[in-house]
């Protein structure tokens, strides 16, 4: 049941648990990966172990150009309470796309749904950052038996300010428009993988200096595989429209409406510094869900499971642990 507002905690009290975890550790390479069907689907997912005795797992969706390496540092963290699955959505990652997937968000929503309740392992922990925590909402409203808890992460709620001016690299303006397009993206592909992927990152963390070495080799590493998939540029561009709809939608269909309609635990979290999607917005998303708390993150861009991974795990084991007290 909702909880009545004037009854509810303050929408910014987020209690952290006192729970002892692993130090982080950023050096540590992604958790192995496979493909794996589910639900009739297949996806390319990494796993993350747990305690054998764990009562539910973690399920992690990335955002608009990410992957399943996204949420490697934060699921390593909760490893210590619950095993995790993260997802290359189709056409990410390395999850080829089927036939004809036409890349709405309901889509994307309705794929990882059928991949959830294919592992018959009861309501799950969703995670989603950015476009994924739109995609999670989508899944929360629609399938509500699927999931426990929901976390998430600078999601992109409709946000009408000129989307093309917060991205890396302003020649995307062109670069999927037609006739003007192949040779914007010809001339793209040619700048330094390192210099693209610096730009990416100083978009998306606000204190890119601090990544690790290592950290910024995956990224280009796997920058450079997604240049050899030749469904990897459309995937993006064709989500980038799906989003764009999703904001666009009418307002029965809006996240503002679908958000009051999610009845469990929800812990929303954001970078003071994102750059991507605004956090004046993170206080009305805190409070259009029932049991909505809201943690901002100073000095915190748009991807804080990657730049505060720590923090976060603190902030959602607090959301568990008060949960299951049935204090949320």
């Amino acid at each position: 049941m909702s909880t009545p507002a004037a009854t509810r905690p303050p929408v910014t009290h987020v209690p952290l648990s006192d729970a002892v975890l692993p130090p982080v550790d950023m050096s540590i390479p992604p958790w192995p990966g496979e493909d794996q069907t589910s639900g009739g689907v297949t996806l390319h997912v990494r796993r993350t172990p747990g305690p054998a005795d764990a009562d539910a797992i973690a399920v992690y969706v990335h955002g608009l150009g990410g992957s399943a390496t996204n949420w490697t540092d934060l699921a390593g963290q909760l490893a210590t309470r619950v095993p995790g699955i993260a997802v290359d959505l189709p056409g990410f990652g390395r999850t080829e796309p089927p036939k004809h997937f036409d890349y709405s968000m309901p889509a994307h929503a309705d794929t990882v749904a059928r991949f959830v309740a294919g592992l018959e392992a009861g309501p799950v922990h969703l995670f989603g950052n950015s476009m994924g925590g739109a995609i999670a909402m989508l899944l929360a409203k629609r399938h509500p038996e699927l999931v426990r808890t929901l976390t998430l992460i600078s999601p992109a709620m409709p946000d009408l300010r000129p989307y093309f001016s917060r991205m890396s690299d302003p020649r995307l303006t062109v670069a999927y428009l037609p006739v003007i397009g192949p040779p914007v993206r010809k001339r793209m592909a040619r700048e330094d993988v390192d210099r693209r992927v610096m730009r990416l990152l100083r978009l998306c963390f606000a204190e890119p200096d601090h990544i690790p070495e290592s950290r910024r080799r995956e990224a280009a590493d796997e920058f450079a595989e997604r240049e050899r998939l030749v469904w990897a540029n459309p995937a993006l561009a064709r989500s980038t429209v799906g989003l764009f709809r999703t904001w666009l939608a009418p307002r029965s269909r809006s996240l503002w409406t679908i958000a009051p309609s999610i009845d469990v635990p929800t812990l929303v979290v954001w970078g003071a510094k994102d750059k991507l999607v605004t956090v004046r917005k993170a206080p009305r998303t805190a409070q259009a869900f029932p049991h909505g708390r809201l943690l901002v993150l100073p000095n915190t861009g748009h991807v804080a499971q990657m730049e505060r991974p720590g923090t976060v795990a603190r902030a959602v084991l607090g959301m568990w642990e008060r949960a299951e007290a049935g204090e949320w």
